[in-house]
């Protein structure tokens, strides 16, 4: 079974801009409509409290994208998640998680139910396992529509139809009397991106959403992501391991390791001027086309730290080629690069900026005698960012 390409949006009898639920203040594309600060995550367990995100703090315009990558374990789907509060019965959070200037953290789920969907939607990693096996798509996509906005049945079919043409999907008459198992993993995805979608919200996560698709698919669900977000003027958070996936389509990426924030800033800056080590590090994971055949990866020595009994100091200090004997005792802050103020990174020293990637042993000459081996620390090695994105950061390194 072959996937559709992606089509242009039809108009939707639903209205995006209408807040159908719950009366909410008017957010303009470019004004801040997702506020996160000093967000913590932690879940209690029999090995003690594991602590999945740690002090996360940022804000969403709406209209733009964030991209947040990392490993997996460093916190990125926890984190939209947690923001969301879609947390099971051992998880507190603290901070504070405002939509629209209201405060959502620690909400009650009568109160979450009138924004998930008709405010904010989720595309997850697979949705195979997402999508009710039993329904029908008709059934799958009419559901949210029925809950938030007050439409016939015929209405609603109407709806589903025409979610189903602007995802791409051919034939969506007849599309729409099939269950999840009938259609490919590319057609199962965009039956997600449709019920995410269903109702207008103004905030979608996106969640590794083409994780087990071939590259051709991944490539079309990410421009059709791309091109729904830019036509309904959406703030989106696009949560993946491979930074070529953010390369040129989010506005600004945040790094996580062990549940924080290690480096954020402006895409085409954080590319251009790598600050932190663990973003280096990724970045050289990627399978360049420049790469002659044959070629080893550089692989990340060691692997992600234990978040139920973390290390003291810098928490990739164990990991890191130019760690120095306070790295391992003092945790750092995170701070602004003294040359921009929106390039932020957690490090005591911080990479030379060399315009762009330097070779490695440039940089550990640069930091000094105390930078330990590559990945000195640790069993195996672990590697990530796998080659999808590979040729866009290629490019934006350029």
């Amino acid at each position: 079974m072959t996937d559709a390409q992606p089509t242009s949006a039809p108009d939707l009898p639903v209205d995006v801009e209408a807040d159908h639920d719950i009366d909410l203040p008017t957010v303009a594309p470019g004004e801040v409509l997702l506020e996160v600060e000093d967000l913590h995550t932690t879940f209690s367990s029999p090995r003690g409290p594991v602590r999945a995100v740690r002090g996360v703090s940022f804000e969403l315009r709406r209209g733009r994208t964030l991209g947040i990558v990392g490993e997996s374990g460093s916190g990125k789907s926890v984190l939209s998640r947690s923001i969301m509060g879609l947390m099971p019965s051992n998880a507190t959070r603290t901070g504070s998680v405002r939509f629209a200037g209201n405060e959502l953290l620690n909400a009650p789920a009568k109160t979450m139910r009138g924004y998930w969907g008709d405010q904010m939607s989720m595309v997850f990693q697979d949705p195979m396992t997402a999508l009710n096996p039993v329904l029908r798509v008709e059934k799958q996509i009419t559901e949210t529509l029925h809950e938030h906005i007050d439409l016939s049945k015929g209405q609603a079919r109407d709806t589903a139809l025409k979610l189903l043409e602007s995802v791409g999907i051919p034939e969506p008459k007849r599309r729409l009397r099939m269950y999840p198992h009938e259609m490919s993993g590319g057609m199962r995805q965009r039956i997600m991106i449709a019920i995410a979608l269903a109702c207008g919200p103004k905030l979608l996560f996106a969640d590794e959403p083409t994780t087990a698709l071939d590259v051709t698919v991944q490539a079309q669900i990410l421009d059709l992501l791309q091109g729904m977000q830019r036509d309904r003027q959406m703030a989106m958070i696009l949560v993946t391991h491979d930074l070529g996936v953010v390369a040129g389509r989010a506005h600004d990426i945040a790094v996580m390791y062990a549940g924080q924030i290690v480096e954020q800033a402006p895409a085409a800056e954080l590319f251009a001027h790598v600050r932190h080590p663990y973003t280096e590090a990724l970045l050289r994971s990627i399978p360049k086309l420049e790469m002659a055949k044959h070629t080893k990866l550089d692989a990340i020595g060691g692997r992600p730290p234990d978040l139920a009994n973390l290390p003291q100091g810098c928490k990739y200090a164990p990991r890191c080629a130019y760690a120095q004997d306070i790295c391992h005792v003092e945790e750092p802050p995170l701070k602004p690069d003294p040359d921009n103020a929106d390039h932020l990174f957690r490090c005591h020293f911080g990479i030379p900026d060399t315009g762009g990637l330097a070779p490695r042993t440039d940089r550990a000459e640069a930091v000094g005698d105390g930078a330990a081996g590559d990945g000195a620390a640790g069993n195996g090695a672990v590697g990530a960012g796998v080659g999808s994105g590979s040729g866009a950061v290629a490019g934006v390194q350029a």
